[in-house]
């Protein structure tokens, strides 16, 4: 989508950019200014004032060898819930979705899901096996992987039980905590096609046992027809090697599909004729339905959203005026179409402006600016992706599929603001 010179609100957006220039030219010649929680500071570094980090040198080159955040934004942190789990060794940590912008991830805040804790692993004893239906069993160190033809692909990756809590109702106060069990990156790495090309698939080769290197040894059945299709053997995100905690030196990447099939660590990669569930893989993940049913096979991640601004976590802090809404889309089975936003609970929608790259199968940001009267709000965001699905609403997926499942739920979220710029959690009828 692209900006529309003569849509309502972005004459909205140019009154309020002029009246802010009026605000700091009078700000300047002495007069006074609203208030606002995130511009009160010290007076004697404000201006005409000459700020402290002005009057003497700072830090030089070097010093700081590998860049962090400013000591200003320590608590843009990755969080868990203690009680969620028994061990944190296997557990998960939440990405803060709502102090986040654009559509990449940075990598010390890509949630985390662990099964056996995080594998510490030396890249020179790293070896990854495929033996199996293959003509010829492969071992490769990690500078073989490198050696061979890499690609960069932004892919999302989003835990089955993201949003998990929310199938019974409203649990959690905020979106990191409802919502972010996902993250997106640029991975670098092998097509995993290449890999299975060199040692040669058999005829009646039909599925891939992948199995992580942590003390879980976590393994999961892969179709050999996805991993053809866009599979990586990944070793980079956003440029650098990858975290500890994100599979370092190698993990696999299933673009579209439930995180869980993203093996960690992968050191075996066994090519057979039937899925492995009847024998050592780990127990699969399984959606319960009502009655006492299950889905099985339900790998891929279907279109979803969240708005990350406001939310619980991030209140507005302006009593009315120019607002700008921003959130996040996604779609495992393709790019991210169009993105709807209601401020008053689904009666009434409007197009949300889509931003910045909008990649197959990775988080798509949109924005939608309004006016804020300082009314009760409850905001909503619905996403189509290419395929024409269209995001249901929660009381929609518990009529088909109950309430007793923690995986795949992609229904709508609602924000409920308050007239003070308090955020809550809420459902609507």
């Amino acid at each position: 989508m692209v900006d529309n010179p003569d849509d309502p609100r972005f004459a909205s957006r140019r009154a309020f950019l002029r009246s802010g220039l009026v605000a700091s030219g009078a700000a300047a010649l002495g007069g006074s200014l609203p208030a606002r929680a995130e511009t009160v500071g010290n007076p004697a570094n404000l201006p005409p004032n000459v700020p402290d980090w002005s009057r003497f040198l700072g830090e030089g080159v070097g010093v700081r060898a590998y860049g962090k955040p400013s000591q200003h934004e320590a608590n843009v942190i990755r969080r868990d819930v203690e009680w969620l789990t028994a061990s944190r060794e296997s557990s998960v940590s939440f990405t803060p979705l709502h102090e986040l912008d654009g559509p990449i991830t940075p990598n010390g805040l890509c949630f985390e899901r662990h099964h056996g804790g995080i594998a510490e692993v030396n890249p020179t004893d790293y070896r990854l096996m495929l033996h199996g239906l293959v003509e010829k069993p492969l071992i490769f160190t990690l500078d073989d992987i490198k050696r061979m033809p890499r690609v960069n692909r932004a892919y999302f990756c989003e835990c089955a039980a993201n949003s998990g809590m929310e199938w019974r109702g409203a649990q959690l106060n905020g979106c990191q905590f409802t919502h972010g069990m996902i993250h997106s990156v640029m991975y670098t790495g092998v097509p995993l096609k290449i890999l299975l090309e060199q040692a040669g698939v058999k005829p009646n080769a039909k599925w891939l046992l992948l199995e992580g290197g942590d003390a879980a040894a976590m393994t999961r059945s892969l179709p050999l027809q996805k991993a053809l299709e866009d599979t990586l053997v990944a070793y980079r995100m956003n440029g650098e090697m990858l975290r500890p905690e994100n599979g370092y030196p190698v993990r696999m990447v299933v673009p579209g599909w439930e995180a869980n099939m993203w093996v960690k660590w992968i050191r075996r990669i066994e090519v057979g004729d039937q899925p492995w569930h009847h024998r050592e893989e780990t127990s699969k993940y399984t959606d319960l339905l009502e009655g006492g049913k299950a889905r099985r096979f339900t790998y891929v991640m279907d279109a979803k959203s969240v708005i990350t601004n406001p939310s619980p976590q991030a209140p507005l802090n302006h009593k009315r005026g120019f607002t700008v809404l921003a959130g996040l889309a996604w779609s495992g089975r393709g790019k991210v179409q169009r993105v709807d936003v209601s401020l008053d609970g689904g009666r009434n929608w409007q197009a949300a402006r889509l931003d910045g790259p909008v990649w197959d199968k990775a988080l798509t940001r949109f924005y939608y600016e309004f006016d804020w009267d300082g009314r009760e709000l409850l905001l909503q965001s619905r996403a189509m992706d290419e395929t024409g699905y269209v995001q249901p609403t929660k009381a929609e997926l518990r009529q088909v599929r109950g309430v007793n499942s923690i995986y795949h739920n992609n229904g709508i979220q609602t924000w409920h603001v308050r007239s003070s710029g308090e955020v809550e959690n809420v459902e609507v009828s």
